[in-house]
């Protein structure tokens, strides 16, 4: 699959005099065929590519262990497990801490490292480490059942079974799966089958098994495919892949598990891994590692656009501050806390002090950040947190992990907001397996069901999470925790059962998607186009800022008989009909002077990383009034830049790019035959053509 380094659609609908109608005569007694749009459309997407800088920046495991070797827990552990920490020992610093290093420090102790001389660089003298079951009941998620055999279908979904959790990071771990098998044996949870998936396999994958866990490991390159060549060790990726997996596996002990290797840490590659993620099918992803955000990092949104996807990150372990991909407004931004539990009754939080969180400089508030959501007030950009869970690895969580070259498991008290991710992607998919049961959608991005669905009804959001009151992250105004959101633990942590109940049975309200566009007409033409609104439910429309004459129609179609030379900036606003909600959009309105100039066309442009343009596109044939859409794929292996017309489109028939696909959507079609013509053109002047029937039938 080649590499997309940068998307841009251009929708440009020609201006003909007559409709393009069928030659049916059944058709043309009962109803005209649709007109062709008379303007120009020209949207600009982001481009699913990092500017060579930001391409080539490394993002950092977010992870803290403990200084100190655990003792193997017991078989049978039920009280929290409490271990002194070596004075020696405290003088490391916890961040992206491994093994290695341990077994290092703890070779180099000398005789009188123990003494009341040393230094020790921080405070905590022991460690509370907690197993699954713990963590389980801490957080309100069911008991792990006795026997995974014989399960309902509601039991099964209660542990993810049916769902696929994708694992993110970067370099290699060779024990993953030996260090997971002695995880689930040590705490009851059910054994993973280690299934290949071919670097050529079909993709997207198969449904994942309803009653069984799978664990994949695939290496993924910088454009989103799959290579048979692993990565090379590194001790700290590998430690965060361990501690990843495992508690991914313990929060959904059902759902697939699917590690995907990056090269490097770079941006560019990790950007393949999701990217992979996204071919490979319907999943939750989770990426535990982070690196500074800058003003191009937005520009690769669409990555953690695909369907049926949810996309976490950690928000980083050095305190007040905004990490990328967690501050993007399409992922779900995981913060953390320092947890007591004594193994039965209620849980006790605070902030972790060294989670990350703060406001970004460059993301746009989204909608679902507004001041109806309690503690939120009025925000000048995107503010993460979004949720928190257990992170500070002196309240650490169990996780075996053998050094390389050994085949002896160790077992590490390991925190960080990577330990918590990988926790919320399992709730995610254990709501998305209840929700499959209950006839249900996937959740997708689930922000709008936590902030708008969840938080602004006060007994709903007291009864799904637990809000962190206390404690701080920094010494800035926002850096402490507050009643309702704050920026370093979001809304808060999750009380299992009531989250999992609330979400599985939610019908998320989403707004309608005004997106902004540039409408090109010329003066002395009519001018027509159709409203680019996407919306869950029918709706209503309405402008504001429109020069005189211009008007829309309640099916979106924005008219403006006799246009004038001039730009003007216009205001579109959808109000869905079902929940009230409303969205709007700027479209700027350009009129040039009246020219001789040819038919416009549909116009869609791409860059790739390498042949002559391929289009792959089947018949469109639907009936009138229903829904119609189809795509069209596009592929060039040895081209960067990939310009593609698209020509003939009936009004009202609409465009998506999603990478190198092209979606036609036509809300309601009429009957006639149509054809779309497609021209493909690269940068080094190749080029291929293709027409597209389309035909509507009365029925």
């Amino acid at each position: 699959m080649p590499k997309f380094s940068r998307t841009s659609l251009m929708l440009a609908i020609a201006a003909l005099l007559s409709a393009c109608g069928s030659s049916n005569d059944t058709a043309s007694e009962t109803t005209s065929a649709a007109p062709l749009a008379t303007a120009s459309t020209i949207l600009q997407l982001d481009d699913g590519e990092l500017t060579p800088s930001d391409a080539t920046q490394f993002a950092q495991p977010s992870f803290h262990m403990a200084p100190v070797l655990l003792d193997t827990p017991a078989d049978a552990q039920t009280a929290v497990h409490t271990q002194t920490v070596p004075t020696a020992f405290r003088r490391l610093n916890t961040r992206q801490l491994t093994l290695d290093s341990l077994r290092v420090a703890q070779a180099n102790r000398s005789s009188d490292s123990d003494s009341s001389s040393a230094t020790p660089l921080a405070t905590a003298t022991t460690v509370v480490t907690y197993t699954p079951a713990q963590i389980r009941a801490a957080y309100g998620l069911p008991a792990l059942p006795g026997s995974y055999s014989n399960l309902s279908a509601t039991q099964a979904a209660q542990l993810g079974a049916g769902q696929t959790i994708y694992i993110v990071d970067a370099m290699h771990n060779p024990n993953v799966a030996a260090e997971l098998s002695a995880f689930n044996s040590k705490f009851g949870l059910p054994a993973c089958t280690t299934r290949t998936i071919a670097t050529n396999a079909s993709l997207p994958l198969a449904s994942a098994s309803s009653s069984a866990c799978e664990l994949s490991i695939v290496y993924s390159t910088s454009s989103g495919g799959m290579t048979a060549t692993a990565p090379t060790y590194d001790s700290g990726w590998a430690t965060e892949i361990a501690l990843d997996v495992q508690w991914a596996h313990a929060t959904a002990p059902l759902a697939r598990i699917v590690l995907i290797e990056s090269a490097s840490a770079s941006y560019s590659d990790l950007l393949g891994g999701v990217r992979l993620a996204n071919n490979l099918g319907a999943g939750v992803v989770s990426m535990s590692f982070g690196g500074s955000e800058t003003s191009s990092t937005s520009s690769v949104d669409s990555v953690f656009s695909a369907a049926n996807m949810t996309y976490l990150a950690a928000t980083g372990d050095s305190g007040a501050g905004v990490a990328w991909p967690s501050v993007s407004s399409k992922v779900l931004a995981v913060g953390g806390t320092t947890l007591t539990y004594g193994g039965a009754g209620a849980r006790s939080e605070v902030v972790w002090s060294s989670t990350g969180g703060g406001v970004s400089a460059y993301v746009a508030t989204p909608a679902y950040q507004s001041s109806a959501v309690p503690g939120m007030g009025t925000t000048s950009r995107r503010t993460v947190a979004d949720v928190a869970f257990n992170a500070d690895p002196n309240s650490g969580q169990y996780v075996a992990v053998i050094a390389s070259g050994s085949s002896t498991v160790k077992w590490t008290s390991v925190g960080g907001t990577s330990l918590a991710t990988p926790q919320w992607a399992g709730l995610v998919a254990i709501a998305n397996a209840l929700r499959a049961v209950n006839g249900k959608a996937a959740l997708a991005a689930p922000h709008a069901a936590l902030y708008t669905n969840i938080s602004t009804v006060a007994g709903t959001y007291a009864s799904v999470f637990k809000d962190i009151t206390s404690g701080s992250h920094g010494t800035c105004s926002a850096c402490s925790g507050e009643t309702g959101y704050d920026q370093a633990t979001g809304l808060g942590t999750p009380n299992g059962d009531a989250l999992l109940s609330t979400l599985s049975g939610l019908t998320v309200q989403t707004a309608p998607v005004v997106t902004a566009a540039t409408i090109n007409g010329k003066a002395g033409t009519a001018l027509s186009f159709t409203a680019p609104v996407t919306a869950s439910n029918a709706v209503t429309y309405a402008l504001s800022g429109a020069p005189s004459g211009m008007s829309i129609s309640s099916a979106g179609v924005v008219s403006w008989a006799a246009p004038v030379v001039g730009t003007y900036s216009v205001t579109i606003t959808a109000k869905d009909s079902v929940n009230g909600l409303s969205g709007s959009g700027v479209i700027t309105v350009v009129i040039a002077a009246a020219s001789s100039s040819s038919n416009t066309t549909t116009t869609t442009t791409t860059t790739t990383a390498s042949g002559g343009p391929v289009i792959k596109a089947s018949a469109m044939t639907g009936v009138a009034n229903r829904a119609l859409s189809g795509t069209i794929s596009i592929s060039d292996a040895t081209s960067k830049s990939v310009s593609v017309s698209i020509s003939g489109a009936p009004l009202g028939m609409t465009f998506q790019v999603n990478g190198m696909q092209i979606t036609a959507t036509w809300a309601a079609p009429k009957v006639g035959s149509y054809t779309l013509k497609v021209v493909a053109t690269d940068s080094n002047g190749a080029s291929a053509a293709a027409s597209i029937p389309v035909t509507v039938t009365a029925r």
